[in-house]
């Protein structure tokens, strides 16, 4: 990923960046970004921001032609120690931004990287949570959000995206040869190990359902008598369907299709060619002040 870094400098004067502290954060939290500003919760996030200190952002702009860059900037000039924006050259697809925003996260030497939608249809007040299950148990590397519809909790779906999750969830147990309930809940949470780096190595052939496909990376990493503990599944206390989902049907059939051939490969042997490589992404980041 070739990068171009810029430093701002905080400042504590009058309606100028607030000055924060400069100690380094214990987690990073990826958000992929296209096409966000009228969905973008700018309160939401300076909210959760001033009250969790140990917990940072790096917001992916990948490739928007609206006015989300202007909505991040706005963020990071509120936080710059807490914020960083890493802008992708072209639209790459959320696999991809996700997959930018960790390799930048597991660069800073934190020691638990996550992703999170930028809808915030998962609450924020659940990365804590997600925290103490990793710091609880040591065989956990990875905790994922699970939409369980349970007395208590407050999880909204449509019936037809209950569907489209419950085939996501079959095909990535057989995959994966995991009892997960839920794999397409965009709140993830991760050790910052070099399995993860190592996973992260190469882009996604899955499209929207590449979680799998890092799953399935990882899993490869771990022993075998470790990989059941190795994840944990989280249910969640709240989440609500958020409106202007860039999902198209077609993209669920073509990410169903390489989920096929991550079945062939994980339970056959199978290879298949590659895909075409496409032009490298540039990455532009606006990072904090070190």
């Amino acid at each position: 990923m070739n990068a171009i870094l810029s430093h701002p400098i905080a400042s504590g004067g009058h309606g100028e960046p607030r000055r924060l502290r400069m100690s380094r954060p214990r987690a990073l939290i990826v958000v992929p970004c296209y096409n966000e500003a009228e969905r973008f919760n700018h309160d939401a996030f300076a909210q959760f921001i001033a009250r969790h200190n140990g917990v940072d952002f790096v917001f992916v702009n990948d490739g928007s032609t609206d006015a989300t860059e202007a909505r991040l900037e706005a963020l990071r000039a509120e936080y710059p120690q807490r914020v960083t924006v890493l802008r992708l050259s072209r639209n790459s697809g959320k696999a991809e931004a996700v997959r930018q925003g960790l390799l930048h996260a597991c660069g800073r030497g934190v020691s638990h990287v996550g992703y999170w939608d930028a809808d915030l249809a998962t609450p924020l007040d659940a990365i804590p949570d997600f925290l103490r299950v990793i710091d609880r148990d040591q065989d956990v590397q990875v905790v994922y959000g699970a939409r369980l519809r349970m007395l208590g909790r407050r999880v909204e779906r449509r019936f037809s995206r209950r569907i489209v999750s419950a085939i996501c969830a079959t095909l990535a147990r057989q995959v994966l040869s995991l009892p997960i309930g839920d794999s397409q809940c965009g709140a993830k949470m991760l050790r910052n190990t070099p399995s993860l780096c190592l996973a992260l190595s190469e882009p996604f052939n899955a499209g929207w359902l590449f979680d799998v496909e890092l799953f399935l990376r990882l899993k490869e990493r771990f022993a075998a008598i470790e990989s059941r503990h190795a994840f944990f599944e989280q249910p969640l206390v709240e989440w609500d369907e958020v409106p202007g989902s860039k999902v198209s049907g077609n993209a669920i059939l073509r990410s169903g299709m390489e989920m096929l051939k991550l079945l062939g490969r994980a339970r056959l042997g199978l290879n298949f060619s590659p895909k075409p490589t496409a032009a490298p992404v540039t990455a532009t980041v606006c990072a904090p002040a070190n």
